[in-house]
């Protein structure tokens, strides 16, 4: 009991700050969406990269990095209660292989390109599975199956705050581009949802056009989301390859990711018995609460332990690996719908 106690003290002057961090953003958000629409997280991420002066002293050192490492696991793992596989069932096998397609394509595409650029995989995997997957959630996710190299916390900091920089930019001009292009409600709400980075953005883009197009859009990001577990499972088995065969496969399964997994089954059950909502339903909601302030807590930390100079040091080189992912993942949503349409 002793030494619980003294690792909580241990840690919880790193917590605490990166718990103060998260709060910050979410009581600014909404006055920084009166000017700019940034979401929480990211606002959380700024924030943190401007306290790296202050985060650096030792006594926070343990604690960020159990935010960064230990309760990112978790908070990625719950994200598993927000999917439900009916709903993924109903999008059809065309809009599943289109997206499944794309998805692969651009995670390639981030390794191909971060090469071209003289960059490493690693910042490939990151930028490839932020755009194909789900921003913000997808890039930190990955980070955890990264093994530790020279600048990965400016390398992660810097996709975060790149996808949802173009996810802003997708959100107002992939509706005019789909109106463009004779889109139904159907078809719009597709490529709103396989194209764009982040949740909140889809969303924004989708019931901005209407209802019919907004739950469209929701259902294939969900899907997208959904995909996350074999994306950081190809990914964690791509850089751990060297090792013996069976030893690499057991490895890169992470065991946040089977609770993922766990997760979005067993939301897809519970979800289905109505003599369990009395009981479930608060469960979920208080479980995403906890997910919500995990990830806003990890992000945090994360940005502690960034600096400026670590940012501005990379370059043209990062931005346009992050955008050619993006236009690659339009490309191929665009074509696929195009030829069913």
């Amino acid at each position: 009991m002793a030494a619980i106690s003294e690792n909580l003290r241990h840690l919880a002057p790193g917590i605490a700050l990166s718990a103060a961090v998260a709060v910050a953003a979410v009581l600014s958000a909404p006055l920084v969406a009166m000017v700019f629409p940034i979401p929480a997280m990211v606002i959380a991420l700024i924030i943190g990269i401007a306290l790296n002066a202050l985060a650096a002293k030792p006594a926070f050192q343990p604690g960020i990095t159990f935010c960064v490492k230990t309760l990112l696991r978790w908070a990625v793992a719950l994200l598993g209660l927000r999917i439900a596989l009916s709903e993924i069932a109903a999008l059809g096998l065309g809009t599943a292989l289109l997206v499944v397609l794309s998805m692969a394509v651009t995670i390639l595409a981030g390794f191909l390109l971060a090469r071209a650029f003289g960059q490493s995989d690693y910042y490939g995997a990151l930028a490839g599975a932020g755009t194909a997957v789900c921003g913000a959630s997808a890039t930190l996710a990955t980070s955890i199956v990264l093994p530790a190299y020279k600048g990965k916390e400016a390398d992660v900091a810097f996709v975060v705050i790149a996808v949802n920089a173009l996810s802003t930019v997708a959100m107002v001009l992939y509706p005019p581009l789909c109106a463009l292009l004779g889109f139904d409600a159907t078809l719009t709400g597709v490529m709103l949802g396989a194209t764009i980075h982040d949740v909140a953005q889809v969303a924004g883009a989708g019931y901005a056009v209407s209802e019919p197009v907004g739950n469209t859009a929701v259902i294939v990001k969900l899907f997208r989301v959904l995909l996350l577990f074999p994306v950081v499972v190809a990914i964690a088995w791509w850089f751990l390859r060297p090792k013996p065969p069976l030893s690499a496969l057991q490895a890169s399964v992470p065991g946040f990711a089977l609770v993922f997994l766990a997760l979005c089954i067993a939301n897809s059950v519970l979800s289905e018995m109505p003599a369990a909502a009395g009981f479930y339903q608060p469960v979920k909601a208080a479980l995403g609460q906890v997910s919500t302030w995990g990830l806003l807590i990890a992000i945090g930390a994360l940005g502690l332990g960034t600096s400026v100079s670590a940012i501005a040091a990379l370059g043209m080189r990062h931005v346009a690996t992050v955008i050619g992912t993006t236009i690659v993942i339009l490309g191929i949503v665009t074509a696929g719908l195009m030829m069913i349409g």
